[in-house]
């Protein structure tokens, strides 16, 4: 009996990709030998090609209305088994539909975002884990996988790691901590002036210099950080994604809120301190398919008691992340250092 074939969907973005993977790895841990297709927006094909997991990525615009049609017609003239729609979205459900993949898993009203979706399914999940990655998991599980997810392993490209050893040379570091100060909504970020406060002190107390990763729209908030730091001099990051892989996998600790990049020094294993607030670390927290009685210890999710979780995106700083001080993610920090010796 031929092995199946899969269409994975998850066309963005990079904490929900990096959220995709544990699912997506416990499908090819138990269809080895299985053509797995991810279908994802061009930005993220090679994110998706680091973690191995896919025998072909396919790319698609969803707003030009000719790479529509293109990738429609490729999935009709190809033979899925199955389709996965880890999204959930209106934009990634039609596809697969109007693809006319026979089996089209995705999740039930209960999780959906946006009403209506899962009318394009033939097999609606009702979720009931907490983690969005589990969750993701139990749509792996209905497409055949003994397990909901598996453990992943990124691969980060040798010139990338040449790239940021240069960078690093140059600056006369070898050990160092990451703070991302960004975020794809202001509302979850903590203000740049604590970063800055926070990297000074670190200085003080180790000794310790800091990396403030600048991603895209983010120069003004690591401009804020630099000027609230006073003498603790951190220099800014600006690179590609595979640069801050390797920056991340080398950094004693990285300090980020609920953003891409946090997910990312999670994937990688970097020791860090995870800043919440609107929204719930136990469904969008840090996450690793196995953890370990270490990771436990070096990884601190800090998010004030009490807060109502919200998706609203906001321009200035949510009243919980504001209630975060200086000298708890300064404790934080200390004990992931801690830790991670």
């Amino acid at each position: 009996m031929p092995e199946p074939r899969f269409l994975v969907v998850r066309l963005g973005s990079l904490g929900d990709i990096l959220h995709t993977f544990p699912a997506v790895a416990a499908l090819r841990e138990s269809f080895p030998a299985s053509q797995i297709v991810w279908l994802t927006h061009p930005r993220w094909t090679f994110l998706v090609g680091t973690s191995g997991l896919a025998s072909e990525v396919w790319t698609i615009e969803t707003r030009a209305l000719s790479s529509l049609r293109e990738t429609i017609r490729r999935l009709r003239q190809s033979s899925f088994n199955a389709a996965i729609d880890y999204q959930g979205l209106w934009k990634s459900a039609m596809l697969p539909f109007f693809g006319a993949v026979p089996k089209r898993i995705g999740f039930s009203s209960a999780t959906v975002r946006e009403f209506g979706v899962p009318l394009l399914y033939t097999d609606r999940v009702k979720t009931t884990k907490a983690h969005i990655a589990e969750q993701n998991g139990e749509l792996s599980l209905r497409a055949g996988a003994q397990h909901g997810t598996a453990p992943v392993s990124l691969h980060i490209p040798a010139q990338d790691k040449a790239a940021v050893c240069t960078r690093l040379r140059a600056q006369g570091e070898d050990r160092y901590i990451v703070f991302s100060p960004g975020g794809g909504w202001r509302s979850k970020c903590w203000p740049p002036e604590r970063f800055g406060a926070l990297c000074s002190k670190l200085r003080e107390s180790f000794g310790l210099r800091t990396i403030v990763n600048a991603g895209p729209g983010d120069d003004d908030l690591a401009a804020a950080v630099v000027r609230a730091s006073g003498d603790a001099a951190p220099f800014v990051h600006h690179g590609s994604l595979g640069e801050l892989m390797a920056l991340l996998r080398g950094a004693a600790c990285a300090v980020a809120g609920d953003t891409g990049p946090l997910h990312l020094a999670a994937a990688i294993g970097t020791p860090l301190v995870a800043l919440f607030g609107p929204t719930d670390p136990a469904r969008n927290g840090p996450y690793q398919a196995v953890e370990s009685h270490a990771s436990e210890r070096k990884n601190m999710v800090l998010r004030v008691p009490g807060v109502r979780t919200t998706h609203a995106r906001g321009e200035q700083a949510h009243a919980s992340m504001l209630a975060i001080s200086v000298d708890q993610v300064f404790d934080a920090v200390r004990r992931c250092l801690g830790a991670a010796k």
